[in-house]
């Protein structure tokens, strides 16, 4: 029998989102949970991000006369994820649309302050059961200040990189501020936000810092203990079940025992690039090189799982994001494949893809299509029309962000190739000159009336919503005709993996009999996602990570992780 340092009813393995709300629904059960994390910051790959959660009928759409339905979004996981498998099972996605309304419900009781993403359109929105408007939402900017001694505890977010108290919902209006009325007057209301709160002293937290922010602020009035630079070793097995975790915190080793149970909420692989080589199948040579997530997310968790009998699957998907080289990834080319006056094409020069699709799409793509990486080519309309360095920091930088300013270091180290026409550019980034002009002249035929016959580009509500307001033909598509023309590489990045140990629809990871391993939940990128192969809409990963986050809380609250 282990000696045990500590004890609670659930010992809660990640401070991302699902670890928190987890913590939350647990108290709210009558248990009393602990939250370990690994990193001496809090809110792992969810602080880093948006911060949107996807969640179909729920209460904010429902209280703003937005029509959804619980078979609606069933209709539309068959048309998207398609066919039920392990990993999404039937069972899991029924679990996820009743239980993810009512942990919104719960969320907001608790204190917590969510709007709606008024236009982020499903990413397939055009399929059956899709939503137009959109079923995202997100936390209001939120004063860090209300944590106190905990505020500067927050992992950094992606408005920090930016310089703004920005919303993950008005970001896209930000390169096209002078582009349509509507744009200038959200990077207007964008700016004001950002200096008032400075003006105030206020930290504004937006984005996933805002979601992580306002959930440890109601655990920590709630006396849920969080213990940071802590960092689990090995899974305490006693009898067939999981009683605890052995850990090390500060230096020194730790046995917890979870009465009712492990959730592990760790996040995933992404940085850990032996088992990226393990188990990328045809995602070679992705050895973490590309990745922008979590530093902390390195798979060793999932690895202790795994060393017990928990079964996986996806475990060569990621929720992808393709990015320029790294000294240009903050420039506003990481979503330049949106806007009109540029394509992506892979190595020989050919076009593979709906560039304004959905960005693990995209990642997907490019692995089949030979197009790792791809080439983003854009024409000097692009340049004239749209900002391409990120220049909001300050009043004084603005003037960086104006359209048509290149920094010309771009061009003289290398990061961006011009030529004067398509076959001098083919012959410079290495594909076919007959290729290219080819690839071209085709996307221009339809490009010119606003169309793309080929991959569709445009059609969607979404794709128009994240293209250029002010093209007034398709927001999304506009033809490459005025030289000269530029070109920069593009790499399959991505902010998580998304395949992990299998688990069933109360969150209990299962065995490869698909059987419950007693007393260990799973939720996250650590497990395998709900969402398969695909990625639904906006905050589709935090959704799944919440969710049964909350759903792993309630039935341990039941006290037994097997029935």
């Amino acid at each position: 029998m282990p000696t045990w340092d500590d004890s609670v009813d659930f010992v809660i393995v990640g401070s991302g989102g699902g670890g928190m709300v987890a913590a939350l629904a647990a108290a709210d059960s009558g248990l009393r949970p602990v939250v370990i994390e690994k990193q001496q910051y809090l809110g792992g790959s969810t602080a880093m991000s948006g911060g949107v959660i996807w969640m179909p009928n729920n209460p904010l759409m429902r209280a703003d006369g937005v029509p959804d339905s619980y078979a609606d979004a069933l209709a539309y996981f068959d048309a998207v994820v398609g066919p039920p498998d392990r990993g999404s099972s039937l069972a899991r996605r029924e679990a996820f649309l009743t239980c993810g309304v009512e942990m919104i419900s719960f969320m907001r009781r608790n204190g917590v302050k969510l709007i709606r993403c008024e236009g982020f359109s499903d990413y397939y929105d055009n399929r059956q059961g899709g939503s137009t408007r959109g079923r995202s939402v997100e936390g209001i900017p939120w004063d860090g200040r209300q944590l106190g001694e905990w505020q500067s505890r927050i992992q950094p977010g992606m408005s920090r990189a930016i310089g703004l108290a920005v919303k993950t919902n008005e970001l896209r209006s930000l390169p096209a501020f002078l582009r349509s009325r509507q744009a200038f007057a959200t990077s207007a209301r964008v700016l004001f936000r950002s200096y008032l709160g400075r003006l105030r002293g206020q930290d504004l937290f937006t984005n996933g810092m805002s979601l992580i922010g306002q959930l440890t602020k109601v655990a920590l009035d709630a006396g849920i203990p969080i213990w940071t630079n802590t960092g689990v070793q090995e899974l305490i097995v006693e009898d067939g079940r999981v009683t605890g975790v052995r850990a090390e915190r500060d230096g020194s080793s730790v046995r917890i025992r979870g009465h009712r149970g492990v959730l592990l909420a760790a996040g995933g692989f992404e940085r850990n690039a032996e088992m990226r080589r393990k188990y990328s199948a045809d995602t070679k040579p992705n050895e973490a090189q590309w990745t922008r997530a979590n530093l902390g997310n390195t798979g060793e968790v999932l690895n202790a799982a795994i060393a017990i009998g928990a079964d996986t699957d996806y475990m060569d998907e990621a929720v992808w994001n393709p990015q320029p080289r790294p000294e240009l990834a903050v420039s506003t080319l990481s979503t330049a494949r949106q806007y009109p006056h540029a394509i992506f094409v892979n190595r020989r020069g050919r076009r593979f893809c709906n560039e304004a699709g959905s960005y693990v799409e995209i990642g997907q793509a490019m692995y089949a299509n030979d197009a790792v990486p791809a080439w983003l080519i854009f024409d000097d309309n692009y340049r004239r029309r749209y900002p391409l360095a990120s220049g909001f920091r300050n009043l004084r930088s603005i003037p960086k962000a104006l359209p048509g300013r290149m920094p010309q270091e771009w061009v003289d180290n290398g990061w961006l190739r011009k030529a004067d026409s398509l076959s001098e550019l083919a012959r410079i980034i290495g594909a076919d000159p007959q290729t290219l002009t080819d690839t071209v002249r085709r996307y221009n035929a339809g490009a010119r009336t606003g169309s793309d016959p080929e991959f569709g580009r445009g059609e969607s509500q979404h794709n128009r919503s994240v293209g250029d307001p002010g093209n007034k033909v398709n927001p999304s598509v506009g033809p490459l005709d005025k030289p000269p023309f530029y070109a920069t590489e593009v790499f399959p990045g991505d902010v998580g993996t998304s395949g992990g140990v299998l688990a069933d629809e109360h969150a209990r990871v299962l065995d490869n009999s698909d059987r419950p391993i007693p007393g260990l939940y799973a939720t996250g990128n650590m497990s395998a996602t709900v969402m398969g192969r695909t990625y639904p809409g906006a905050g589709a990963s935090i959704a799944n990570t919440m969710v049964f986050g909350y759903v792993a809380a309630r039935h341990a609250a039941t006290g037994d992780s097997q029935a």
